[in-house]
């Protein structure tokens, strides 16, 4: 999907948000986005998280780990390696590592110097630190209360290995749903989720949903702006609100490029 997009678009960098690191041994995870790098001529963002999506595994034969800590350990050691790797680096894994490599290179090389990884997660022992370690993206949801905390967090922790908390583009995901009205907002949401067969008791107190007017969701990524996140994420349910995505970019970014 990412490589067929790539063929149509022109200034979109393309990645996913995010990968689960269990499902790909982490050699050819990297090698992948070198070829979206290649055929979208430098926009690929390389997207990984720990995983959390058990079935999956199940029905794929997978293995998923004991607990999300051990998920973790994996996809800090996935992500220093993918790091080497698309910075040209030869790879040979350490003995006792959940991966193996051997004399293992990217050839070709990503096309951009430094292909950015971007992980998303937020959990504050061992997620933050990875980010801190190797990340150049972090992706985070959540109330702005929540996010004012993470981002402390991300803070020391790159204090704490020594990296330059500056580098780290902060990026928000969210879920937009933008009408003239509150109300019809609303209604257009217990639409779509109604379409996906979500009951509207699940979701209710996500604070990932902007529902609302243009004002509205502006002031959303307003005060995440704040927080130092300049990057924002929309997921949008199906079927595919097209108004929305039209809204977003033609009312709402000029609001939040004015604050």
């Amino acid at each position: 999907t990412l490589a067929a997009w790539a063929k149509v678009t022109q200034q979109t960098r393309l990645g996913l948000l995010v990968g689960a690191n269990t499902l790909r041994n982490p050699g050819l995870t990297a090698r992948l986005a070198t070829t979206v790098d290649h055929i979208s001529g430098g926009r690929a963002i390389l997207g990984i998280g720990g995983a959390w999506f058990e079935r999956e595994h199940v029905e794929h034969g997978i293995e998923f780990g004991a607990s999300p800590g051990t998920r973790l350990t994996w996809m800090d050691e996935a992500v220093g390696a993918m790091r080497q790797l698309l910075d040209g680096a030869t790879v040979t894994s350490p003995p006792d590592g959940k991966y193996r490599f051997e004399d293992l290179r990217l050839l070709p090389a990503p096309v951009q110097s430094h292909l950015p990884i971007m992980i998303g997660g937020s959990g504050e022992r061992k997620t933050l630190r990875t980010v801190a370690k190797y990340a150049d993206m972090w992706n985070a949801m959540g109330s702005v209360d929540k996010l004012r905390h993470k981002v402390e967090v991300l803070r020391a922790h790159c204090e704490a290995v020594g990296r330059d908390f500056s580098e780290i583009e902060l990026t928000c995901g969210c879920k937009p749903i933008i009408r003239d009205t509150e109300v019809e907002a609303r209604r257009v949401w217990e639409g779509q989720m109604a379409h996906n067969r979500t009951p509207m008791a699940d979701v209710e107190n996500d604070d990932t949903f902007w529902v609302g007017t243009p004002e509205q969701v502006a002031q959303q990524m307003i005060d995440r702006k704040a927080l130092g996140f300049g990057t924002f994420i929309g997921e949008l349910a199906a079927p595919f609100d097209d108004e929305t995505i039209q809204r977003w970019m033609g009312e709402v970014k000029p609001m939040v490029d004015r604050a």
